[in-house]
């Protein structure tokens, strides 16, 4: 499939966004994309050849940095659509907050700068669930587009805080200095499903720590997931659908899954890697005394309190988008590109 089109994605060598490059090629589209530094080139490629990508003649690869203006108006040139996925994630929970949260606004900032002057169509923007679904406590209240998180909210990650400062700095911009340029942001939930190289997301830790007996108890926790694939798709569907334009989507599969559910379905599906995954599950009330002394029990005490009735029926109904993938079918594909990757033995 041939497209004259071309599309810049941003972090490339990140798990979202060599997804994203993946189905823009396979959709016949010229791609771009930025790396912070060019000797990932070669690890971007292995990944999508695990993919299925065998011929590279579409896409280019620039150097540009989040924190620095060298070489993003050069980067631009000739770019009819941006996916702004790059983001900083060196430390999720750094000593100073402001080590993720001034290179992600910065970030967006420049990338936007640069489109508008680059005369590019459109940017749409990797924002984050974080950014819109952590103030509302009350489960019998549908968390919408329509949400935004307080960025004072007790719990909140030095990640989660960067996203969302992020998106509101990227609509306020686009409200008085956007010019011709048009921005839709996409909000995904825990991102699951398959992993094409070393780079994984955060999610996949998660994962990791149930399978490795890390977790000697398994926190109640509920979760909204989606697949990674249905993710770089949305990406796609709100770049070109003239309605997205203005809009956010949140990317989520539908229904929600708990921690304890998730240890089932891999000891019962999974059983020769998940010998150590704990069978117990640790009460609310001790989580909340960890959480007194701990910073990750204190993160997962407000996962506890988020609403998780998650409505995903904008994307649907705007977009035409449908999660292909469902909760279990997402942590399934997680497990076996982890076993592929060697990740879990």
């Amino acid at each position: 499939m041939e497209n004259s089109e071309t599309v810049l994605v941003t972090g490339g060598s990140g798990a979202v966004g060599v997804h994203c490059i993946l189905q823009l090629l396979q959709k016949g589209y010229s791609v771009k994309t930025t790396l912070r530094s060019i000797s990932k080139k070669s690890e971007v490629i292995e990944m999508l050849k695990t993919g299925g990508i065998t011929v590279f003649d579409n896409l280019v690869f620039m150097e540009a940095d989040l924190i620095k203006d060298d070489h993003w108006d050069e980067v631009m040139k000739n770019c009819n659509y941006v996916l702004h996925v790059a983001s900083p994630t060196h430390s999720l929970t750094p000593k100073d907050e402001n080590e993720m949260i001034r290179p992600a606004v910065d970030g967006v900032l420049r990338v936007l700068k640069a489109a508008r002057n680059a005369g590019v169509k459109r940017v749409v923007l990797t924002s984050s669930f974080g950014a819109l679904g952590f103030s509302n406590k009350n489960p019998n209240r549908l968390t919408t587009e329509a949400d935004w998180t307080d960025p004072n909210e007790k719990g909140l990650s030095a990640y989660e805080k960067s996203k969302g400062l992020a998106e509101r700095a990227a609509w306020e911009f686009m409200s008085k200095e956007g010019g011709s340029l048009e921005l839709a942001a996409i909000n995904p939930v825990a991102i699951f499903g398959p992993s094409l190289g070393p780079s994984t997301s955060p999610s996949l830790g998660l994962l990791k720590h149930l399978l490795d007996g890390t977790m000697k108890a398994v926190p109640n926790i509920p979760l909204n997931v989606v697949d990674i694939r249905d993710v770089a798709d949305l990406h796609i569907r709100a770049m070109t659908n003239p309605d997205a334009k203005g809009q956010r989507f949140i990317a989520s599969a539908d229904g929600q899954i708990s921690l304890p559910e998730i240890a089932i379905l891999l000891k019962n599906k999974m059983p020769a890697v998940s010998k150590k995954v704990a069978e117990k599950t640790f009460p609310n009330w001790v989580l909340k005394i960890a959480a007194l002394f701990n910073p990750l029990a204190k993160q997962a005490v407000s996962f506890i309190k988020i609403s998780r009735n998650v409505s995903n029926a904008k994307a649907k109904e705007v977009l035409g988008w449908t999660p292909v993938t469902n909760n279990e079918g997402a942590i399934l594909a997680s497990m076996e590109s982890m076993i592929k990757l060697g990740i879990v033995k």
